[in-house]
């Protein structure tokens, strides 16, 4: 997936989960943050961060803070796509291309059933299929978290994508690591327990839980390599 046009600037301040204020050469601007989540780990004063150009000039922010740059103990920078709706997108570019289902399934997106809206309803062959996607955006220690914030939705997703295997669909749970150099992924138990032993949970009851790092640059995402669940 990629955004058409991109800048760099350095990010200031947030004075809320919509809006941060960044320096573009020299001068303060106003954007909107695509992640509502906390992100505080990330968003730190004077950190290099990304911009996507918004081509609606009615809007009232001209950029959407997309991307950040992350400063590691080793001295090394990790770059980290914070845009919580571009996952969705990178998703489906790779279903599309990708083995997991065959060149003929039948994808759909935001499809609801029972009591939830799920990212994607997959046919292929005899197998219905329904697919939630996760974007991640907390490393610590080269290990992926989530979630960076409690999701009743998110415990609320897990329990009716369990329903669906009772009902003899086939369940799948994605989580898109908006980033490279990671060993694993695990539950943030920490911050959610609950999210986690719902995970814990589906995984015995016969939902499949994958997880794919991916390739991040200024201006796009690709869903790359399989990296291991750990729950």
């Amino acid at each position: 997936m990629r955004y058409t046009k991109t800048i760099k600037a350095t990010f200031k301040e947030r004075p809320n989960r919509f809006i941060a204020i960044v320096e573009i050469e020299g001068i303060e601007e106003v954007v909107h943050v695509k992640n509502t989540g906390r992100c505080k780990e990330l968003l730190t004063p004077n950190c290099t961060v990304y911009l996507s150009a918004s081509d609606n000039p009615a809007r009232k922010t001209k950029y959407d803070l997309i991307a950040a740059e992350k400063e590691r103990d080793n001295q090394s920078t990790l770059l980290i796509n914070l845009d919580s709706q571009v996952p969705n997108d990178a998703t489906e570019e790779w279903l599309r291309k990708n083995t997991l289902f065959s060149p003929d399934a039948i994808i759909r997106r935001e499809v609801k059933h029972g009591a939830s809206r799920f990212d994607f309803y997959i046919e292929d062959g005899e197998d219905k299929i329904f697919l939630e996607v996760k974007g991640v955006t907390q490393e610590v220690n080269s290990v992926a978290l989530f979630p960076d914030a409690p999701t009743e939705r998110g415990v609320k997703h897990i329990v009716e994508l369990i329903n669906c295997t009772k009902e003899g669909f086939k369940a799948y749970i994605l989580f898109v690591v908006q980033m490279k150099g990671i060993t694993h992924i695990s539950p943030n138990d920490e911050t959610h327990k609950a999210f986690g032993d719902a995970l814990r949970k589906a995984h015995k009851s016969g939902v499949r839980i994958l997880a794919y790092d991916s390739i991040v640059t200024p201006d796009s995402i690709e869903l790359d390599e399989e990296i291991p669940v750990i729950l």
